[in-house]
């Protein structure tokens, strides 16, 4: 649930931003990449501090904190919470689709649900989605030690906003494989005309499988130099 909702603010935005007759198509991507933010903090204030993204899951198994036995089903429902967070955004904006019918181009509808490269270089891609990974996750690390009642759910949406504008303008800035795989996954099934290819090849090696490898370094280095686990 907590990455359905995630993705009901994310998609949902870029939905707002994109669609025709929507009132806040143009705004831009500060508008996104803020509400992205707010959003996953909203998501973290209600369900608590639980992984809603499966390269969390595979730190917290490396780290010995959830049974590796869970990580394939706590990925897998994250991934089926981005496919029905899709779902619900697809249906609140089932107008707006139909009024963008002809006029914009269907990559850049799948780019609502999806992440794509600003330019197409997938060894680089991936090296962008892997470094922005670490980096997200060995942060949410270290900000978990802070026992601050409250402070998790906000330090972790000013973090996804700074990685946003710091190193989103390549890829998307995933980070995540339930983000990207689910809302694609709901954009090959979703009855949306001239629909683009959903361009599995990037889908699954970079924000599918860079994002695993970004996790997996960030706990092995933030349990090495600084003993969290």
């Amino acid at each position: 649930m907590g990455t359905a909702l995630m993705i009901v603010f994310g998609v949902g935005v870029h939905c707002d931003e994109v669609l025709k007759e929507t009132k806040y198509r143009g705004s831009g991507h500060i508008f996104a990449i803020t509400t992205w933010g707010f959003g996953i903090s909203i998501a973290l204030f209600i369900f608590g501090n639980v992984c809603i993204n499966p390269a969390m899951v595979l730190a917290q198994c490396v780290l010995g904190n959830i049974p590796w036995a869970h990580f394939v089903p706590l990925s897998l429902a994250e991934v089926l919470g981005g496919i029905i967070g899709a779902v619900i955004v697809y249906i609140m904006h089932a107008d707006h689709f139909k009024a963008s019918e002809g006029d914009i181009d269907p990559v850049v509808i799948r780019n609502i649900f999806s992440t794509a490269p600003g330019i197409r270089n997938l060894p680089r891609n991936f090296f962008v989605e892997f470094f922005a990974t670490f980096v997200f996750i060995a942060s949410i690390l270290a900000i978990s030690e802070v026992k601050t009642p409250g402070i998790v759910p906000i330090a972790v949406g000013l973090l996804v906003w700074a990685i946003g504008m710091g190193m989103g303008g390549t890829t998307g800035f995933a980070m995540n494989l339930a983000r990207d795989m689910g809302p694609r996954i709901a954009h090959a099934i979703l009855p949306i005309k001239n629909k683009a290819n959903s361009d599995w090849q990037y889908g699954i090696l970079v924000p599918g499988i860079a994002p695993f490898l970004g996790g997996l370094c960030a706990a092995l280095f933030m349990h090495g130099f600084f003993g969290i686990s």
